[in-house]
């Protein structure tokens, strides 16, 4: 395993984290536990989950994650890794979650409290804002949209007033964010320093082959601002293993599961998942592998979150982290996303 650090901590994180939202849904308790064994024995020291988990999201099923991570925990492995959750942003598909959604003072000591109770600690390691309050272009909406009507009244200082008395009530060692945009990372670096208070170490926001939107704006700020990225969907839900190819069904996988979760499902990716899959084979590659050693290799990624429903995707994903692609590979892969650039923002 290769391993960085969290920006501007000294916390250090294997370059893959265990992604688990489907603990609970796709995956029971059990499973669950050996992924977490398995991951831990490969040197992967950083889980990352969200209090809206399992997914998709379900009255029924919310918080079931971080319940089976918690009751891993509770065997004795605290100590043994770096944990990442996050706080559901608004939405009204969500309700249920809180009375008070958002980032609110209240909303946010009422959700780090039920998350604590529910993975059995202390304190989280890294607290995510899981989207924007306001409305913007994220979850596959590609450019951003003025709504006159809009009722979000900024409050990045008071939220990030309210993380930073978390870190001193030692609930939180760190925040980061998810789903935003340059502005918003912009506005909670700029309320940070004007207060002279912690500032976000992290951003979780989707990259892959077929998403490479975080580097239109995202990815200078990332670097200059050392605020590094958590890449989610590295896989596109499965598509850029190329398991899909030629109409291929797989009865269990979420894109046959859940189709109201269409971020991927496209004439275009398709196409484009057809060629990268071409370079793969060409190059004698894994096309797992090579997908995701794209995603570690680059220079703003801190680290690279993979999900599994059972050990041997599991075991093929962490051994992505042994993938070096070669400069004539990353030529072929830019010439192919150059002609259809982002095909599921």
């Amino acid at each position: 395993m290769k391993y960085t650090t969290l920006s501007n901590t000294n916390i250090k994180v294997s370059k893959i984290c265990l992604g688990t939202m489907t603990f609970g849904e796709q995956n029971t308790e059990k499973e669950g536990h050996e992924q977490l064994d398995f991951a831990l024995d490969n040197g992967v020291n950083f889980v990352d989950t969200a209090e809206m988990y399992s997914v998709p999201g379900r009255k029924e099923t919310q918080g079931s994650t971080e319940k089976i991570i918690g009751s891993w925990i509770a065997k004795g492995n605290r100590d043994k890794i770096v944990l990442a959750t996050k706080i559901a942003g608004p939405s009204p598909g969500l309700a249920y979650i809180r009375d008070n959604m958002g980032f609110s003072k209240a909303a946010i000591n009422n959700a780090i409290e039920k998350s604590l109770k529910r993975l059995q600690t202390d304190y989280i390691d890294l607290y995510q804002l899981h989207w924007p309050e306001r409305k913007t272009n994220c979850f596959g909406v590609r450019n951003y949209r003025y709504f006159e009507d809009e009722q979000w009244q900024e409050n990045f200082a008071e939220v990030v007033a309210t993380l930073n008395s978390l870190i001193k009530q030692g609930k939180i060692r760190h925040y980061g964010l998810s789903n935003e945009t340059p502005y918003g990372i912009l506005r909670y670096l700029e309320e940070s320093k004007a207060k002279n208070l912690a500032q976000p170490v992290s951003i979780q926001n989707p990259y892959s082959l077929l998403n490479r939107t975080f580097e239109i704006g995202n990815a200078e700020i990332s670097i200059k601002k050392n605020v590094g990225l958590l890449a989610y969907s590295p896989l596109a839900f499965g598509i850029l293993s190329g398991k899909f190819l030629n109409g291929r069904k797989h009865p269990k996988s979420r894109v046959e599961l859940y189709p109201q979760m269409a971020r991927y499902n496209s004439i275009e990716v398709d196409s484009v998942v057809k060629k990268y899959a071409e370079i793969a084979k060409k190059h004698q590659l894994n096309f797992t592998q090579m997908s995701l050693a794209f995603v570690n290799q680059q220079p703003f990624v801190t680290s690279n979150i993979i999900g599994a429903t059972n050990l041997n995707q599991l075991k093929e994903n962490i051994e992505s982290i042994n993938i070096t692609l070669s400069d004539e590979v990353l030529k072929e892969i830019e010439a192919v996303f150059i002609t259809q650039p982002n095909p599921a923002p």
